[in-house]
């Protein structure tokens, strides 16, 4: 079997977000309030069926201003490089990003939601409900920002 070393993604649709640059992009309490808007490209609205009877969404975007990748990053909670990997930073390999907002409402093809990290004109790659599950109940580790965040 091949393993495939490059891929190709389709946009399903793109990003209308307050936020021009990526630094602009607030944290917190302040991104969970900010109300953004995913416009899908017709050929994706029939996906949307059903979509309104979940609270959140998982979406998957391409970090289109993201800076070249580096397999070290400096935090923002932090002032020691960290590998890639253990942080959220965007300069990675793949440019993805993924957030877990709330949906507000569905108008034909688009969706408002607030708590999306993605600047404006970011290409949408995917959408997922959110479906808690037990696994949750789990104690979770979070490494090196054990301190630095409250998740309360």
């Amino acid at each position: 079997m091949t393993v495939a070393k490059e891929m190709r993604l389709k946009a399903i649709g793109v990003v209308h977000s307050p936020f021009r640059e990526p630094d602009e992009v607030p944290r917190g309490k302040e991104l969970r309030e900010c109300e953004s808007q995913i416009e899908i490209y017709p050929e994706y609205m029939e996906g949307l069926k059903d979509v309104e009877g979940f609270s959140h969404l998982f979406i998957l975007y391409w970090m289109h201003r993201a800076p070249p990748a580096a397999l070290l990053a400096k935090p923002r909670l932090d002032d020691r490089m960290r590998g890639l990997f253990a942080t959220r930073a965007p300069h990675r390999p793949n440019p993805l990003g993924l957030s877990l907002v709330r949906l507000i409402k569905v108008e034909r093809n688009i969706l408002k939601v607030k708590g999306l990290d993605a600047i404006d004109q970011s290409p949408v790659i995917d959408i997922k409900p959110y479906i808690p599950s037990p696994e949750e109940k789990q104690e979770i580790k979070i490494g090196w920002l054990e301190g630095k965040i409250n998740l309360s």
